[in-house]
C-alpha cells in the first residue's frame, strides 16, 4: 500500500503551492475590491486581477488541471485530488484562476464525453479557454428535485426544433452575463420508463423566452463571486434539434455521469477549506488570552483542535480511496465510496468550521474572517449533487444487499 504521491503530482503540488503563496492569496483582497467596482457585480470573471492570475496559471502549466484527457493536464483523480485540496484554500479565486471552477468543470466533462463534434467546437473549446462561462439547469422549485425523475420542465420536439417550458432555481453561475450557455435537463417523454423520460439540451443565454428572474442567497450570502445562484424560466423557448446532448431519454444517465466527478471535486476542495480553518483556529487560539492564559492552553480548545485533525485525516483517506477506485475500476464501481465521501465531507468540514468560528468568538461570524462564508458554502453541499438522505438511503440499500449476498454465499 503506497501513500506517497508520484513525482508528477509532487511537482505540480510545489508549483501550485508557490502560485497560491505568491499570487493567489495576495490577490484575494484585490479581487474583492475589484468586484465591488464592476458595473455588473455578477460578472466576477471580468475582474482584472483574475486575468492576471489566469495568465500566470497558464504559464506555470496549471490550466484545466481537472480535465483527464488531451483537453487538460491528463491527470488521474488521485493526481488531481491534492491539487484540488490546495486550491480549495482560496475557493472563490484559485479554482477560477486555473479554469477549474464549478459548474464549468462538470459541464466541460459532460460536453467532452457526450457532445457532438459541432457542440464541442462551439461550446467546449471556448469553455476550455475560459472565454465564456456556463450553467447546469436541473433543480426545480415546484418538485422534489432530490428525485431527479420528478423534473417537470418539458422538452418537446417540434420539427427541427425543441420547445422548452418550465422553471428552474439554484442554477449556479447563471446570474453572470458571461454564462453564455445553459445545459438544461427536462422531460421529453413522460410516458417512458421513469429513468428514460429525461433529456438534456443546450440553450443559449439570449434565446427568446429564457428569463433570469433573481439571484438566490445562501444563508444571506449572494455568492456573487461565483456568478450567483439564479431562478429562471423557459417560456416557449425554441432551440435547434441539434442542441440535444446525446439521444432523447439519455438525460438521467448523463446527469449521473456528470455528478460523480463533480462530487469528488467538491470533496477535495472542501478538505482545503478545512485545512485553512484549522490554521485560523490555531492562530487565533494562540493570539487570544482568556481567564489568565492563551486559548491554546484551554483543554476544550485543544480537544477541538485534536478532533479536527483526526477527523480531517480520516476524511482525506476516504476521499483518496474513492479517487483511486474511480481511476482503477471506474466511477460506477466506485459508486459506494463516492456516496460515502458525499455524506462524510460536509458533516466533517462543517464541524471543523463550527469549532473554528467558536474559537474566533463573535468575530468568527463576521465579514472580518472567511469562516462564516466558508460555512455557508459547505452547508450547501448537503444539497448540491443530491441531499445527504438520498445518498444514505442508496448506500444503506446497497450495503443490505451486499450483506445478504455474503450470507447466502456461506
Amino acid at each position: 500500500m503506497e501513500f506517497a504521491f508520484d513525482a508528477r503530482t509532487e511537482e505540480l503540488r510545489a508549483t501550485l503551492q508557490d502560485f497560491m503563496d505568491s499570487h493567489v492569496h495576495p490577490a484575494e483582497p484585490v479581487f474583492h475590491e475589484q468586484l465591488e467596482q464592476l458595473d455588473n457585480r455578477w460578472a466576477w470573471d471580468s475582474a482584472p486581477v483574475l486575468k492576471e492570475l489566469r495568465d500566470e496559471a497558464r504559464s506555470r502549466g496549471l490550466w484545466n488541471l481537472f480535465a483527464p484527457g488531451e483537453e487538460g493536464a491528463g491527470l488521474t483523480n488521485v493526481q488531481y485530488a491534492p491539487l484540488a485540496e490546495i486550491s480549495g484554500r482560496s475557493g472563490h479565486l484559485a479554482p477560477a484562476a486555473m479554469n477549474c471552477a464549478a459548474p464549468d468543470t462538470g459541464n466541460m466533462e459532460l460536453l467532452s464525453q457526450f457532445g457532438t463534434p459541432e457542440q464541442k467546437e462551439r461550446w467546449l473549446e471556448p469553455l476550455l479557454a475560459a472565454e465564456i462561462r456556463s450553467a447546469f439547469a436541473m433543480t426545480e422549485p415546484a418538485v422534489a428535485s432530490s428525485d431527479a425523475t420528478n423534473i417537470a420542465t418539458r422538452i418537446e420536439r417540434d420539427g427541427d426544433e425543441y420547445v422548452l417550458n418550465g422553471r428552474k432555481w439554484w442554477i449556479t453561475g447563471a446570474m453572470n452575463p458571461n454564462a453564455r450557455i445553459f445545459i438544461v435537463m427536462g422531460k421529453s417523454d413522460p410516458g417512458a420508463d421513469r429513468h428514460r423520460q429525461q433529456s438534456m439540451i443546450l440553450v443559449e443565454r439570449d434565446t427568446p423566452g429564457l428569463e433570469i428572474h433573481r439571484g438566490m442567497t445562501v444563508l444571506g450570502y449572494d455568492d456573487h463571486e461565483h456568478g450567483g445562484h439564479a431562478e429562471l424560466s423557459f417560456t416557449d423557448v425554441r432551440v435547434p434539434a441539434t442542441n440535444l446532448i446525446g439521444n432523447e431519454g439519455d438525460g438521467f444517465g448523463i446527469a449521473q455521469a456528470r455528478l460523480g466527478p463533480g462530487r469528488i471535486h467538491h470533496c477535495m476542495r472542501s478538505i482545503g477549506i478545512a485545512e485553512r480553518a484549522i490554521e485560523l483556529m490555531c492562530e487565533r487560539a494562540e493570539a487570544r488570552v482568556a481567564f489568565g492564559k492563551p486559548l491554546s492552553e484551554q483543554g476544550v480548545i485543544r480537544d477541538w483542535i485534536a478532533e479536527s485533525r483526526v477527523r480531517l485525516e480520516q476524511l482525506r483517506l476516504l476521499v483518496l480511496k474513492a479517487a483511486w477506485l474511480m481511476d482503477t475500476v471506474g466511477n460506477k464501481a466506485a459508486h459506494t465510496e463516492i456516496q460515502a465521501i458525499k455524506i462524510a465531507t460536509p458533516a466533517t468540514v462543517e464541524w471543523i468550521l463550527d469549532k473554528a468560528i467558536q474559537v474566533h468568538g463573535a468575530g468568527g461570524l463576521s465579514q472580518d474572517f472567511p469562516l462564516a462564508n466558508m460555512l455557508a458554502g459547505i452547508r450547501t453541499l448537503r444539497f448540491a449533487d443530491g441531499p445527504d438522505e438520498v445518498h444514505k438511503n442508496a448506500l444503506a440499500r446497497n450495503e443490505i444487499r451486499r450483506q445478504a449476498a455474503a450470507r447466502a454465499a456461506r
